[in-house]
């Protein structure tokens, strides 16, 4: 299986001299294309640094990112833009919808941005998987919380990305919303799609093997994924396969009593 993501000695290190923080040291690591991953560690390990690099979202002070094949550390911010909106989707911890736009063009504007016209039929496919067929019409100020959260999600999901990054994507949904997101997640993971690009990535005849990197600080969600990533003071410190949610808060308690 070829790597969808790769990190070769990935260094993130705000500030400098004495006041110098290193969010991440030397990571090497790759995420397998179709594979379902979660990334975990206390507070202040690094989680989302890597997550925001591995993504195109923030350059590292040293080392080299690689999306389905492609060195991304030297592109400019016009070359990243198109990249991300080609290839990767982002569901973050904040909901980023436009106020003045209702669910339905909130889901349709990274395409709209990237220069395509999607079918009405496939962003309401994306709201569906999201339980939120009934709210196309609705503003963000019309919906709950849970529920614009899952807007941002249908949003990530429409183009049918190759990388899926989510940040916390569950954070601010009640629990069975949260679990029929994480079932859908599950299914998207390994799942062979039509990609919407306008142009078919090399070798893969217009379709695309989706790939899911998620950071969570709960057990219960990650579960849900192949493999737990562990992160400590900016390190990998631990790998986990076919996790339980048991396994995986023992070596959460672990880490924390070590520091």
């Amino acid at each position: 299986m070829d790597d969808a993501v790769r990190l070769e000695s990935l260094t993130k290190t705000y500030g400098s001299g004495d006041s110098a923080v290193t969010a991440l040291r030397e990571i090497d690591l790759s995420f397998p294309r179709g594979s379902f991953t979660a990334i975990m560690g206390p507070s202040g390990s690094g989680k989302s640094t890597l997550l925001q690099c591995a993504a195109g979202l923030d350059r590292p002070t040293s080392g080299r990112v690689f999306i389905d094949g492609k060195d991304i550390v030297g592109l400019n911010e016009t070359q990243l833009t198109e990249l991300r909106r080609e290839t990767t989707g982002f569901i973050f911890q904040a909901f980023n919808l436009l106020p003045s736009l209702t669910a339905e063009q909130n889901v349709a504007l990274p395409m709209r941005l990237a220069g395509r016209k999607p079918k009405r039929r496939t962003v309401q496919e994306a709201l569906a998987q999201v339980g939120l067929e009934n709210k196309a019409g609705s503003r963000p100020s019309q919906l709950s919380g849970g529920q614009q959260q899952r807007v941002a999600i249908a949003r990530a999901l429409v183009a049918r990305p190759a990388v899926l990054f989510a940040d916390e994507p569950t954070g601010a949904l009640d629990l069975t919303t949260g679990r029929e997101l994480l079932d859908t997640l599950r299914q998207l993971a390994g799942a062979s799609v039509q990609a919407p690009a306008l142009v078919p990535a090399p070798g893969h005849g217009g379709r695309v093997t989706t790939t899911i990197v998620m950071v969570t600080h709960d057990p219960n969600v990650a579960a849900y994924a192949d493999r737990v990533l562990f992160l400590a003071d900016g390190s990998l410190v631990g790998e986990l396969r076919s996790p339980t949610a048991e396994a995986v808060a023992a070596r959460m308690t672990a880490l924390a009593v070590s520091r």
